[in-house]
């Protein structure tokens, strides 16, 4: 299956325990991040979905979950990899107090995936790797659920081509650290994290 995914989420306290059963949205906490993220657009609220069908927001769109100890943002511009997408990412890593946060974008045709990892606001892991250009950005000491992809590189493999998947690598990534499971994994508490609900904007 191919993923398209420009995401960030936030949590205080471990993921596994966060996200659970019962977690429930926020909407005017939703709203504020929305004008904290975008002061100067203008934002229209359009009503409710869940994760699964936010993951790849339109251009004009943004998707934004708040709930208790947890939040978070789909917003396409994370795509871009630029400093706009770096604000979106530092703003919604420090909006929650003492959280760590997960930025995963993937794409279902670029074979590539750009990570990054703040610890309470602050950036400690920035990471993005492609298919056909190998090892773009390695900055920061490695997490534990990418260390087994880098086994080959470090050996002393080439890394072009990437002799991982960067699909597989991205998802491990958001399993362990930002959900504490798989984001598409039913756990044997019922919980799915694509069926979180997040407020829909439409950005004019």
């Amino acid at each position: 299956m191919g993923w398209s995914v420009a995401l960030a989420c936030a949590s205080a306290g471990d993921p596994a325990e966060v996200f659970r059963p019962g977690l429930a949205p926020d909407p005017k906490a939703a709203t504020a991040l929305a004008h904290d993220l975008y002061p100067a657009a203008a934002l229209t609220e359009t009503g409710e979905t869940v994760l699964d069908f936010a993951l790849w927001p339109y251009e004009d769109e943004l998707f934004v979950g708040a709930y208790d100890r947890a939040l978070l943002v789909c917003d396409r511009r994370l795509f871009r990899q630029d400093d706009d997408a770096r604000r979106v990412a530092d703003t919604t890593a420090a909006a929650l107090p003492g959280a760590n946060c997960g930025v995963l974008v993937l794409h279902s045709v670029i074979a590539g995936c750009w990570f990054r990892w703040y610890e309470a606001g602050e950036l400690r892991r920035d990471v993005f790797v492609t298919a056909e250009d190998g090892v773009v950005v390695d900055q920061g000491p490695r997490l534990p659920a990418e260390r087994p992809f880098w086994r080959a590189v470090d050996g002393g493999a080439p890394d072009v081509p990437l002799p991982f998947d960067p699909e597989e690598f991205g998802l491990a990534l958001a399993g362990s650290c930002m959900f504490g499971r798989g984001i598409a994994d039913r756990g044997d508490d019922g919980f799915l994290p694509l069926e979180l609900p997040l407020r829909r904007f439409k950005m004019g």
